[in-house]
């Protein structure tokens, strides 16, 4: 679910620009009204504003003014993204700020005894041009089937309030066609324009592998159109089943920086525009400073809204020991897939059947120990993370500090993801006396490269910690630049496969364990970092983790049917629904609807994973229909899979679908979501006599209101 990659709207309206209209004051002072308004039900206790740097200008410097970046993201590429257009703003002459869309969400300033509304917004005059307009840039991830990142949702939530649009469309939509055009649902008005100062343009990152591609940057691009703003360029998207990176770079070298540099750097004389030459490689500006402790420390309690939005679950998560862990898959098969149990009796941490288990991860010893030593740290010292000097208003904390090197590198450091290509340019430049390695990483960094880089470092599945102690072991990395530098380490989800009824203080995985590969250059990968690290953990360790939640939730009316649909570790989350069901039938005397699973793997005698426990449901009567497929099976190769039993049941399936109001869930792999979906679609076809275009209509419908939900992963 990561690749595509699970709230908040930069404060609104402090100030107006003239000329712009009460609309857009109305607009800006709802907005705050509504985001500070959820914020202090939330952390009433915690609340600390942030200090917004508004610098006066150099126009030697920036001929280009200010530019606003706001990001959505989930698992930290739409702020990586983010980040680099701010490198690259300087040179191409123009000043830019970072907001998190979370951080759109501050309270009012308090300092003033008549309420002027928060302290920065996105029409926030201070940052406009002489004409009035302010330059805001999106960055926007789209989380699972479509939905905002955890952290914009207050966000998207608010405009489409605002601008009355869905969240999804059906026409097709493009980086070439027109900015900000919207077609509106029948009966909703166009809303009067309230974002009309705004100069706006928009990146959005998805995945072409799920329906709604880069939703959340479609939808912010159409509504900020439709509020009344002007776009810069069209829409820029990003295919992270491709290669977004690249799609990215092309957008903002061939089509952003361009146009801002054509419409926004005024012409000196002989023609030219000031813009300042992009300096030549060095060891970059580092935000943090470094202070070494004698003593050890515990870490400084702060704030929780002084915490990085993306971060927080570094300060929240419960640690949870592990109760139970065992081998799900025969022992013939070469995989595994484990289940395993926490106690979560003595925590906070409470869910609700088939929500998701955030769990942090630790980096292997190995792996710490070795970087460690080819950087010269030492694992032992204790150090407190500062902002450097001149970049208090840009700091926030990431992880608990003071700590050790060691707690540094093992939790809040990603070691083993492939760092992305920018990053390996940032890495280049601290190869000052190793030109190999420098010219090395400074090719795969290239858009020249980026098949070397493919073929080298993803394929391969190399990360930061391999670059440093086997590719590259001559960089030098000071401490604060590697923290800066390295990608930060990000909890993995796991579908909760129990009932919150039925064991309210246990939580219940289903996890398949990655790796033991060799890779093409002679080494071994050692696999998931999270998956690795919960075997390793085993029976009696702990766990940190925090509860994230689902859209997987039963019908109010238990007696409607449910058709399931999870092949693989897909079935975690039916197992819950099955308990659940089972408890609100034994325990509760419900009267429970009929329960269809479709169910897949390779083989019966393999990864026939809770055999026994399915087979119990079905003779007690619970589990109404069990629908196996088995891919290896079939003497002839032909592979059979959940999909192609759906179509075989396509008329009973269409009776419970339309007759009987059945509720759909779908777990697993982008691929088959897919082909599941385009099944039943097909099955309205047949048997519904809906046209194709009809057919989508009526799926679309079924997930408004909750009756069709799926939960995949690329």
């Amino acid at each position: 679910m990561d690749g595509n990659a699970n709230k908040k709207i930069d404060d609104a309206l402090g100030a107006t620009v003239i000329g712009t209209g009460l609309a857009t004051l109305a607009f800006g002072t709802a907005l705050c009204y509504v985001m500070s308004k959820r914020k202090n039900a939330k952390n009433d206790d915690l609340v600390e504003n942030k200090i917004i740097e508004v610098p006066g200008l150099d126009k030697t410097k920036y001929p280009g003014g200010h530019i606003r970046i706001y990001y959505g993201t989930q698992t930290g590429t739409a702020e990586n993204f983010s980040d680099e257009l701010k490198r690259d703003a300087e040179s191409n002459g123009f000043y830019a700020t970072l907001v998190d869309c979370e951080d759109m969400e501050n309270d009012d300033n308090d300092s003033s005894e008549e309420d002027t509304g928060p302290e920065f917004s996105l029409t926030d005059a201070r940052y406009a041009d002489e004409k009035g307009r302010v330059r805001n840039v999106f960055v926007m991830a789209t989380y699972g089937e479509g939905e905002p990142t955890d952290n914009a949702t207050a966000f998207v939530n608010y405009l489409r309030e605002v601008t009355g649009l869905p969240l999804h469309e059906d026409k097709s939509e493009s980086g070439s066609s027109e900015a900000g055009e919207e077609k509106k649902e029948e009966g909703n008005p166009s809303p009067a324009p309230t974002l009309s100062n705004i100069d706006y343009a928009v990146f959005g990152l998805g995945d072409r592998e799920y329906e709604h591609y880069c939703a959340m940057g479609k939808f912010i691009n159409r509504a900020m159109g439709a509020a009344g703003a002007k776009p810069i360029v069209g829409l820029g998207m990003g295919d992270d089943h491709e290669d977004i990176e690249a799609d990215f770079e092309k957008w903002k070298d061939e089509v952003f920086w361009p146009e801002m540099k054509k419409r926004y750097i005024p012409v000196v004389e002989g023609g030219k525009k000031k813009v300042k030459k992009e300096k030549k490689l060095k060891m970059p500006v580092c935000n943090y400073a470094i202070e070494y402790l004698e003593d050890a420390a515990e870490p400084d309690k702060v704030p929780i809204e002084r915490v990085h939005a993306t971060s927080r679950h570094n300060f929240t998560a419960d640690t949870c020991p592990i109760t139970t862990l065992r081998e799900l898959r025969s022992s013939e098969d070469p995989g595994s897939t484990l289940h395993i149990e926490v106690d979560t009796s003595h925590t906070s941490t409470k869910y609700h059947t088939a929500d998701n288990l955030g769990v942090l991860p630790l980096n292997n010893t190995e792996t710490v120990e070795a970087l460690a030593e080819t950087l010269g740290y030492d694992l032992d010292a204790t150090f407190r993370l500062n902002p450097a000097d001149g970049k208090e208003a840009s700091y926030a904390i990431h992880f608990p500090n003071p700590c050790t090197v060691r707690a540094y590198l093992e939790k809040y450091a990603d070691l083993t993801g492939s760092p992305r290509r920018s990053e390996l340019k940032l890495l280049a430049s601290y190869a000052s006396d190793d030109a190999t390695s420098r010219a090395a990483l400074l090719r795969m960094a290239s858009k020249e490269g980026k098949w070397e880089y493919k073929d080298k470092i993803v394929d391969l599945k190399i990360g930061i910690a391999d670059i440093v102690t086997r590719l590259c072991p001559g960089l030098v990395i000071p401490l604060e630049h590697f923290v800066q530098l390295c990608p930060r380490q990000m909890p993995r989800y796991y579908t909760i496969s129990s009932s919150s009824s039925v064991h309210p203080d246990s939580v219940h995985m289903t996890v398949s364990i990655l790796g033991g590969e060799k890779r093409a250059d002679g080494t071994v990968w050692k696999g998931g970092v999270c998956t690795n690290y919960l075997k390793d953990v085993g029976m009696g360790g702990s766990v940190r983790a925090f509860v994230r939640p689902s859209t997987f939730r039963l019908p109010a009316d238990s007696s409607k049917p449910i058709i399931m649909i999870g092949p693989g570790t897909g079935v975690a989350p039916m197992r819950g629904l099955l308990q659940e069901r089972q408890h609100q039938k034994e325990t509760l005397s419900q009267t429970v609807g009929p329960n269809i699973l479709y169910f897949g793997c390779k083989k019966r005698s393999l990864d026939y994973i809770y055999s026994s426990e399915l087979s119990q449901y079905q003779s007690s009567g619970l589990l109404t229909d069990l629908h196996l497929a088995f891919s290896r099976e079939d003497p002839d190769g032909k592979k059979v899979y959940v999909q192609h039993l759906l179509q075989q049941q396509g008329k009973a399936t269409w009776e419970l679908l339309d007759r009987d109001g059945a509720y759909v869930y779908v777990c697993g792999g982008v691929k088959m979501g897919n082909d599941v979906t385009e099944t039943l679609r097909s099955i309205v076809v047949e048997f519904g006599g809906r046209s194709a275009d009809d057919a989508k209509g009526y799926l679309d419908g079924m997930a408004k209101d909750g009756r069709f939900v799926q939960e995949l992963w690329a």
